[in-house]
């Protein structure tokens, strides 16, 4: 089964950026795209650079996201230099985690079979053959997907449909037939004007204005990207002095080649104008902040771009600068600040970089700060910033990438790539990049082949990311050549490890045994060399083994051991993980309070931090405890929300697989005591729960029934505003239709509104609603 996090709300299957300025023009594109979409399962936007292509798909992709209610994503292939990796970067947009060995095709094929999907495939253009290949091989696999593809030349296959999206329509030549009026109603000067409003607020066109206006937009050939590249120069300049200005620079096109485009030439000028209006430092820190793929922060400015001509003090500065003339866009992010350059401009300060000679030193600085923000990322794991790494992490796996492309592609620096890749393991495991974690490690094991420190360590780790993808032996061989360079070297830090992952083999091959041996073995060692990491999840392994065993009070004593060293070190990955184990010790000798306690304190951390494993572990033991108790119908709906959990994680309890057993336990109790058509229904409802809604239930400590009215928002929680309304009209006694036509909207809402309810309520009938509403009322 395909590895993905299960996502049924809008804010995960509905994947696209929001529109942070408005959309202009394009009513006939936007209707031809949807009408070639409804046709074809693959279209493709094509044009000239800069020409609004990607602002087309997405726009589309809005309008049309109910047609498609398995998914619309964007993934962008911008920052994408390696070919090899096009699967898997649509495997992370769609938050697919490969727990099982299988390529990512096959993994987005299995998950996207049954599904009305789209996603859009945004710059094709530099991936053209492998973009055909990937596409073509997609549609087929999958029936009811639809691609919209961006990409400057078509990607040439048969299923394809294509539609050139030519520059904005111009003004007329015969400005004195219009008005300033009807002259803004032409897009380009439309999308002018818009822009040059946002930088000049009391900006208009006039009589005295508009013939250089269109002039301007005349010059700039209704380009999209130019025109909002010119219209931030009204900062400071006029449309008439920004008129002759680009007439000046457009002189200059006649030394171009003259089989380009004229609108690539005309983009070119622009940016080549943009580039001169820059100071000398600016002009420097544009070329050098170029090697950065997927954006960069102030200190990456500083650490990589400066030196030879820029001062560390001065990168604010030329940073502010760039971002003033619209080179870098700002981006917030939570406690900080980003910068991005749009495609087009870093391809042009490559260019310039190339052509300085120092292309090569720039991307070894890149290397050098992005290997060292890895190791020190790895040294501060266990500790109180552990969560705000992993963000940052996220957040910098373009630009990790590209620093693992280089240390692989040069030589001699292949041992510095391996180092990297292991020390982001935790970025690899908690991320959506288990599979491409593998790959760099198994790609560093073919190349540094000598029995060193860094070999032996790579190994161990990359048999942890084997074994959590179910791969037992692949991970049993890499860890017997492990033990061995670790008996070489007489590293006893690196045969805890072994023992440690070990002894996770023994319990895959059902040997719970030789598990907890080996389990006390790496304690010993990790505690022996102060190692809190390797200790704690030791400790873990030792305590759910010992439960599995039937050795309760020893589990319980591991796990409170590791919690612990966990809460020493302000640590809260492993603890959580911890919180899990230590729960099912307690559920094991009846303490279901405090197991309940636990298991939602970890249930808490792990949907925080996005981690749909531990999360799955969670809900299985609220699930035990809540059968155990004889809540069977809330017993039943964990049930049905794990089938979707488990569906999406590729296995049930990938990784704990010994823990099965409870949950067939668990199974047939609650089976048993609802009967077979109670217990089919409590699971569908809880099976047609969205993620976000299931979580939200398992960490209920009563029925939502139960809930309270909100009177300060109008409405009965946990109900909406709009859901309480509709209750009160089901109470009422009124049909969908009746509901619909009261509140002007369409029956299918209505009826999507009330499933909604149902599902929230724990319901099976409008009656159950009606008294639900009836009895909270009276309370009030």
């Amino acid at each position: 089964m395909t590895a993905v996090l299960p996502r049924a709300s809008k804010r995960r299957l509905n994947v696209l950026p929001a529109e942070v300025t408005s959309f202009v023009g394009r009513r006939h594109e936007l209707a031809e795209v949807k009408r070639l979409l409804a046709a074809s399962r693959l279209v493709t936007l094509t044009g000239v650079g800069g020409v609004g292509k990607t602002r087309l798909a997405l726009r589309v992709a809005a309008e049309v996201r109910r047609i498609f209610p398995d998914g619309v994503w964007l993934v962008e292939l911008a920052e994408l230099e390696n070919p090899k990796l096009l699967a898997q970067t649509v495997a992370e947009t769609l938050e697919i985690r490969d727990y099982y060995s299988r390529s990512p095709l096959e993994a987005l094929a299995d998950y996207l079979n049954d599904r009305h999907a789209l996603i859009v495939l945004d710059n094709c253009e530099h991936l053209l053959i492998e973009c055909a290949m990937f596409t073509d091989e997609l549609v087929h696999a999958v029936p009811h997907l639809r691609i919209l593809a961006t990409s400057r030349q078509a990607l040439g296959i048969s299923s394809e449909q294509t539609l050139s999206l030519a520059p904005l329509s111009l003004p007329t030549q015969y400005l004195s037939l219009v008005s300033a009026e009807s002259l803004v109603e032409c897009d380009a000067v439309r999308l002018f004007t818009d822009r040059a409003v946002a930088v000049v607020p009391d900006f208009a066109v006039t009589d005295a204005n508009r013939e250089a206006v269109a002039a301007v937009c005349r010059r700039l050939d209704g380009i999209p990207l130019a025109i909002e590249l010119a219209a931030v120069r009204l900062r400071v300049l006029s449309v008439e002095q920004l008129l002759r200005r680009l007439e000046d620079r457009f002189r200059l096109l006649t030394a171009g080649s003259r089989a380009a485009l004229p609108r690539q030439r005309t983009l070119r000028a622009l940016i080549d104008w943009s580039y001169e209006l820059c100071t000398e430092r600016e002009r420097l820190l544009w070329q050098r902040v170029s090697v950065f793929a997927g954006g960069l922060d102030l200190d990456a400015a500083e650490n990589v771009c400066a030196g030879d001509g820029i001062a560390v003090q001065s990168v604010l500065d030329l940073v502010t600068g760039l971002v003033e003339k619209s080179v870098l866009a700002r981006e917030d992010q939570p406690g900080t600040v980003r910068y991005r350059l749009l495609e087009t401009i870093r391809q042009y300060g490559k260019e310039r970089l190339a052509a300085s000679g120092q292309e090569a030193v720039m991307q070894r600085r890149h290397r050098d700060y992005y290997r060292l923000l890895s190791a020190e990322a790895h040294a501060e794991l266990f500790g109180p910033k552990q969560v705000a790494w992993f963000s940052r992490l996220q957040r910098e796996h373009a630009n990790l990438r590209t620093a693992l492309e280089y240390c692989f592609s040069e030589p001699g620096e292949a041992g510095a790539g391996l180092t990297m890749a292991v020390d982001l393991r935790y970025h690899w495991i908690t991320g959506f990049y288990l599979g491409e974690g593998r790959r760099w490690i198994d790609l560093g094991l073919t190349m540094e082949t000598e029995p060193t420190e860094v070999r032996g360590r790579a190994l161990w780790a990359g048999a942890w990311l084997s074994l959590i993808q179910g791969d037992c032996g692949k991970a049993a061989a890499m860890l017997e050549e492990s033990g061995t360079v670790a008996d070489r070297l007489r590293n006893d830090a690196m045969r805890a490890y072994v023992a440690l992952y070990s002894g996770m083999v023994a319990m895959c091959r059902g040997d719970p045994e030789s598990a907890t041996r080996l389990y006390r073995e790496a304690a010993d060692g990790h505690r022996a060399h102060g190692n809190p990491v390797g200790l704690a999840l030791a400790l873990i392994r030792l305590s759910l083994a010992y439960s599995y065993r039937g050795e309760v009070a020893q589990a319980i004593a591991a796990a409170e051991e590791s919690l612990a060293v966990c809460e020493a070190y302000g640590e809260g990955w492993h603890q959580a993980y911890t919180k899990m184990a230590l729960g099912i010790g307690l559920w094991k000798v009846g303490d279901s309070a405090r197991a309940a306690e636990l298991e939602k304190a970890s249930l808490r951390f792990n949907r925080s931090l996005d981690d749909p494993l531990g999360a799955g572990v969670n809900l299985e033991v609220l699930a035990w405890i809540a059968a155990c108790e004889k809540r069977y119908e809330r017993a039943a709906r964990l049930l049905g929300i794990l089938e979707t959990v488990w569906r999406a994680v590729g296995a049930p309890l990938s990784g704990f697989g010994h823990l099965v057993c409870y949950h067939k336990e668990c199974e047939s109790r609650v089976l048993e005591a609802l009967g077979e058509q109670a217990f089919r229904a409590a699971v569908k409802r809880g099976a047609r729960l969205p993620y976000d809604d299931a979580v939200a239930y398992a960490l209920q400590d009563e029925a939502p029934s139960a809930a309270p009215r909100d009177t300060s928002a109008g409405r009965l929680a946990p109900l909406t505003r709009r859901e309480t309304e509709i209750a009160t009209l089901v109470a009422q006694g009124l049909s969908n239709k009746d509901i619909a036509a009261a509140l002007v909207i369409s029956q299918r809402t209505a009826e999507g509104h009330i499933e909604h309810i149902l599902n929230k309520l724990g319901f099976n009938s409008r009656a159950q609603v009606a008294a639900w509403l009836s009895e909270r009322t009276r309370s009030t």
